[in-house]
């Protein structure tokens, strides 16, 4: 139902290589880079051949700011199974991200929803979440 979305990060060159590590863990490919008014975005996604649905964006090098920074958003990416879940959460803290939730059950949600939470380095709310049973 997205066709897309982005977050705004604060240092690209930061924020880059968090992502490439946590999606990457879930199959998730780096599949564009653009340039705009002062303004770089990448774009990630599983289509090699299709339009990224995820993409992170800041001020280019040359300091010319983007738009307004906005903390505290909260994203989940589906995991195929539950040890990529663990991969995620895993990849996530050797990427210099916070953990916010180990992999686990949150049955609170529903029986088969296991799921992990981490900070990024803007301090944004990452989910992965897999809803199969184990």
């Amino acid at each position: 139902m997205i066709d897309h979305f982005s977050l705004p990060v604060s240092d690209l060159q930061r924020s880059k290589p968090f992502y490439v590590a946590v999606l990457g863990a879930l199959g998730y490919l780096s599949l564009r880079a653009d340039v705009f008014d002062g303004y770089a975005a990448f774009g990630f996604g599983d289509d090699p051949d299709g339009e990224p649905p995820f993409w992170i964006g800041g001020p280019t090098a040359e300091g010319v700011p983007g738009p307004q920074i906005s903390f505290g958003q909260h994203i989940a990416f589906t995991a195929r199974s539950r040890d990529l879940v663990d991969a995620f959460h895993a990849a996530g803290l050797a990427a210099g991200g916070a953990d916010n939730g180990p992999p686990g059950l949150r049955p609170q949600y529903h029986q088969d929803y296991y799921a992990a939470f981490l900070l990024d380095p803007d301090g944004h709310h990452i989910e992965a979440v897999c809803h199969r049973p184990a």
